[in-house]
């Protein structure tokens, strides 16, 4: 764990660099803080096309959001979170993130569909779970382009 796949030629572009030049690593960091997700103890570097992320986060929403965030960026093909840990709870030692679930959008896709593949046949209603685990970073629930990659929550 701790290597993510992106679609090197689909995200939002950051910069003036050439369309799948990926992004320096302030840029990056510019772009997570942006969301706003608590990732101030996050550092960003860059790698060739692959972003590096090292740090601690409080908990493993913000762990995975912040992976989607830098990932869904035009030029990174992959995004390496070994160093991000979760924080601790109180008297223990920070840990490595649990294995998250995300899903690449295919041409066709929407929330609904992409709940009823991630949850089962007739969980369709549950997009709107979908949507809130990827706010900041989707504005509309009907915004979603195919090669996004998407973190799909538990349902526990």
């Amino acid at each position: 764990m701790g290597m993510f796949d992106f679609v090197k030629g689909v995200g939002k572009k950051l910069g003036f660099g050439g369309e799948e030049a990926p992004p320096s690593a302030d840029t990056l960091k510019q772009e997570l803080d942006s969301h706003k997700l608590g990732t101030d103890g996050v550092q960003v570097e860059v790698k060739g096309d692959t972003a590096v992320l090292k740090g601690t986060v409080k908990d493993q929403s913000i762990f995975e959001k912040a992976v989607v965030a830098v990932g869904n960026t035009l030029g990174v093909s992959k995004v390496q979170a070994d160093e991000l840990q979760v924080a601790p709870e109180a008297g223990k030692a920070a840990s490595p993130a649990k294995e998250p679930t995300f899903y690449t959008v295919q041409k066709g896709d929407n929330l609904w569909k992409i709940a009823e593949k991630s949850y089962g046949k007739g969980q369709g209603a549950k997009n709107t779970i979908i949507f809130e685990a990827n706010r900041p970073m989707l504005t509309h629930p009907d915004k979603i382009y195919p090669g996004q990659v998407l973190r799909i929550p538990d349902l526990a």
